[in-house]
């Protein structure tokens, strides 16, 4: 949860937030922060049992419950279908942060048409159409935020991720455009760019103690990320408080590149 040693932001009181990929690891962490700031927080994942847990735990903490949807976001059909329920139960979105995604390492020989365009799907097309459903509530409220989650796996080149990478760098046009297409309603849009997060998965699939000393040679700054470092930079572009940003992309990696 929250440290009491970090920012509160008033503007969040009660704010509709939207989360993709809520029911583990960053996107976990983003949920709950969003809830001890007292915004109404929905998220949607496809984990149901990660997702209820989480649930279970914020309601013990006494924070405002958010509402889960299960929703596998490469069905666009479904994930329009979630926008409306929460816009239905909880009034429309006005922050909506895009985190779903899925870094399965993979060669390039391997890749064929059908696991390039799931890979696009997972990672990069549903940004897109979840700010395409969000969006018309956020004009009729005057405004809005949109958090949109890229990484720093492009820029350095990584092996065995080329789609997840080109999803990522996309996600960095992406959030220019709609920038600009969006701006004049009132509308914000910038990207978060995470360096290696030690979540869950990651320690469990890839990091062993080799590459946490790696890591933080990398960085300039020798402390390891976790999940919160990331949802504290969220808050701070959900909230009024960096009301001129947008177009903007933001890099949480402790200065490794």
């Amino acid at each position: 949860m929250t440290a009491a040693g970090f920012a509160r932001y008033p503007s969040l009181a009660g704010r509709i937030v939207l989360v993709t990929g809520g029911g583990s690891g960053i996107g976990a962490s983003l949920v709950e922060h969003f809830a001890a700031q007292g915004a109404k927080v929905a998220f949607l994942d496809i984990d149901v049992a990660a997702s209820q847990a989480l649930v279970a735990a914020i309601r013990k903490a006494g924070r405002p419950v958010p509402l889960f949807l299960p929703c596998d976001l490469r069905e666009i059909g479904a994930l329009r279908e979630a926008v409306n329920r929460i816009a239905a139960d909880l009034g429309p979105v006005t922050v909506l942060v895009n985190n779903a995604a899925n870094d399965n390492r993979h060669s390039v020989a391997e890749i064929e048409p059908d696991s390039w365009r799931d890979r696009l799907a997972v990672n990069l097309d549903h940004q897109f159409f979840a700010a395409q459903a969000v969006f018309p509530g956020m004009r009729e409220a005057g405004g809005g935020s949109i958090v949109n989650l890229s990484s720093i796996a492009w820029q350095l080149k990584a092996a065995n991720l080329v789609a997840y990478q080109t999803a990522k760098a996309g996600i960095i046009g992406l959030t220019r455009a709609l920038a600009r297409e969006y701006g004049p309603a009132g509308v914000r849009v910038n990207a978060v760019l995470p360096g290696w997060i030690l979540t869950e998965r990651q320690l469990a699939l890839w990091v062993d103690e080799a590459e946490k000393r790696r890591a933080l040679q990398a960085q300039c700054l020798k402390e390891h990320l976790y999940p919160p470092d990331v949802a504290r930079m969220v808050l701070f572009l959900a909230a009024d408080d960096s009301r001129l940003c947008t177009a903007q992309s933001f890099t949480v990696d402790g200065g490794a590149t």
